[in-house]
């Protein structure tokens, strides 16, 4: 591919608007540059095999942000922490940084701390971030699993994010104990089938939390099928969650 078509995507204004909002002249620099960066970073850490613009545009960038945009929120619930102008987000096992630092990009009020258990991962994103003046966003590398029992996560976070990162059940688990009570946890999902809802509802329910909306929607460029779940922490998530590492990947709630 030429490598000046790889540092530049598609703008796709309509669909940006879409979602009720639109890029800054320096927020698509920034996406571009993220772009740019990763494309680049991909040639030694094989961070994601998405490379063509628009699919890079579609399944990175605009999925990412679709996930904090939901309409069947936003009408009613105006007081979850996700519609608040300042919070602290938790982006878990953020891998190449999605969606956490795209949810930097376009809500630079935000305080967004990239996790995962990867060095060279964390280590590529911090020298990403401050290549693109993101000054809203912390690196750390860690096992969730610990996170989840250090005082200074533990139920200190508004929002948090998990993507791609294990079956719906675990990343409950994962993410309901570093969320304040009142706090929502956005599970991005492909496809989703009602009786995958059944294990997580029992699941959320034993981890303090609530399934408040199941978000089921098509991407805008090739109509693929997503669905997002919100879950809303109700009371403080029990002490022996989460169980230790790898526990909750071989025997999930």
């Amino acid at each position: 591919m030429d490598q000046s078509a790889e540092s530049v995507l598609p703008a796709y204004p309509e669909q940006w608007q879409a979602l009720g909002w639109q890029p800054t002249p320096e927020q698509q620099q920034q996406l571009n540059g993220l772009y740019r960066l990763i494309v680049l970073g991909n040639q030694q850490l094989n961070l994601t095999r998405i490379t063509d613009p628009q699919e890079f545009w579609e399944k990175h960038l605009w999925d990412s942000l679709r996930g904090i945009e939901p309409a069947g929120l936003r009408a009613t619930a105006r007081h979850l922490p996700l519609f608040q102008p300042q919070l602290r987000l938790i982006d878990i096992g953020t891998g190449a940084g999605f969606p956490g630092v795209p949810i930097a990009i376009a809500r630079p009020q935000w305080q967004v701390t990239l996790l995962d258990s990867t060095r060279k991962k964390i280590t590529f994103l911090t020298q990403t971030t401050s290549a693109l003046n993101l000054h809203n966003t912390l690196g750390y590398v860690d096992r969730v699993e610990q996170m989840g029992h250090d005082a200074n996560h533990r139920q200190q976070y508004d929002v948090a994010t998990i993507r791609a990162v294990a079956g719906a059940t675990v990343c409950a688990e994962y993410a309901l104990p570093l969320v304040k009570v009142g706090g929502i946890v956005i599970l991005y999902r492909g496809q989703w089938m009602a009786e995958e809802a059944i294990a997580l509802e029992e699941a959320v329910w034993q981890l303090g939390g609530e399934i408040l909306l199941t978000d089921r929607f098509t991407t805008p460029l090739s109509q693929g099928i997503r669905t997002c779940l919100y879950l809303r922490k109700l009371a403080p998530t029990p002490e022996r969650f989460p169980r230790a590492i790898g526990i909750p990947t071989q025997k999930p709630l």
